[in-house]
């Protein structure tokens, strides 16, 4: 689809000049950008690849000198990844799923499917569900009975929602995603090896065979509005309140969320993420890859934990964790430096020690 450059100008609400009535239809690298192609070049050092390309527009940084660079039009973007935003959502198409219901989909009678739903083939959806109008929803999908989803919904291949998950509106669910699974619980008749090491700190009076018997989840999961799902990631229900997570929410490709946990509004959870049981996260937190969260705990509103952090006590509001276990990011700093010094300070120790054995 052609957009002329006066269009994604206003769409953006950014300043363009040149010749504002040439057209694009996709958007490239400055090196790889042909005549038809909107170069992406909003910070300078990406500069010198649009003399390796051709194209003849591209979006700039504020003040760039467009002309010297040989081009007939320019975009100007204060914040540039913000403009990519709305760019790279008016050049999306978007998947391509006929509207109505495939006649390869199972759709329960009960089911209620709103005005303007375009629905795959080989989905089934089960008995009492509520998918709200526009949902577009890809083939092989499954969403189980009593589920509820809101308007504007994007739900793709593969994806699995299961009984009674609530879910608000302009959803959007990656291929392979599975929402609403029962939780990992289990208790043993007597007292687990488990519960005596939480108690001991580590140490074992006698180990005895333990068989483990299954908690149901009798919960469910609640979604709030905008939140996005990533491929392959996992939402346990609640054992007896509902797993939740908070509006704007987004989750990362294999992130896992177990039974009960509480994700609050506007957070990003990154790839291979690990929340365990009934731990509540505030609004606004950030996690790098594989954060893990121990079970029970709290962590505050604003908290943000570099990659691979591991939080195993509650972290008050607004804290920058890093490490393993976790502690505050200049702490962490400190005592990589510290780790880093210590083949000198052994070495130092070693020659005070030869000195003390002559004396």
């Amino acid at each position: 689809m052609r957009h002329t450059i006066a269009e994604i100008a206003a769409a953006l609400g950014a300043d363009a000049a040149g010749e504002t009535d040439l057209s694009v239809i996709r958007v490239a690298e400055p090196d790889q950008a042909g005549p038809l192609d909107l170069a992406l070049c909003v910070n300078p050092k990406y500069a010198d690849g649009l003399a390796r390309g051709q194209a003849r527009v591209a979006m700039l940084w504020p003040g760039a000198d467009w002309q010297a660079m040989g081009l007939k039009a320019a975009i100007f973007a204060p914040r540039g990844r913000l403009a990519m935003a709305g760019l790279t959502a008016m050049m999306d198409p978007g998947p391509q799923i006929a509207p109505g219901i495939h006649p390869m989909s199972v759709v329960d009678a009960t089911a209620q499917i709103g005005d303007g739903a375009a629905i795959g083939p080989f989905v089934t959806i089960g008995a009492g569900v509520t998918i709200g109008p526009n949902a577009r929803i890809a083939s092989h999908v499954s969403i189980a009975e009593g589920a509820t989803i809101g308007a504007d919904a994007l739900i793709l291949q593969g994806a699995r929602i299961g009984a009674r998950v609530t879910i608000g509106d302009r959803f959007i669910c990656q291929p392979g995603a599975v929402i609403g699974a029962d939780g990992f619980s289990f208790v043993t008749p007597e007292k687990s090896g488990v519960e005596e090491i939480r108690e001991t700190l580590g140490q074992r009076d006698q180990i005895k065979d333990q068989s483990w018997t299954r908690i149901h989840s009798v919960g469910a999961v609640s979604i709030g509005d905008d939140v996005e799902i990533g491929a392959n990631a996992c939402i346990d229900r609640g054992t007896i309140r509902d797993t939740t997570i908070g509006a704007g929410t987004k989750l990362d490709n294999l992130v896992h969320i177990g039974h009960n946990v509480q994700v609050g509004r506007d957070c990003l959870l990154c790839g291979q993420v690990g929340i365990a049981g009934s731990a509540r996260i505030g609004d606004r937190v950030v996690m790098g890859g594989q954060c893990g969260v121990n079970d029970n705990i709290f962590v505050g509103n604003d908290v943000i934990c570099g990659g691979a952090t591991k939080v195993f006590t509650n972290a008050p509001a607004g804290r920058v964790l890093l490490g393993y276990p976790a502690v505050k990011m200049e702490t962490h700093v400190e005592m990589q430096k510290a780790l880093r010094r210590l083949p000198r300070l052994a070495a130092k120790v070693a020659e005070i020690e030869k000195v003390i054995q002559k004396s």
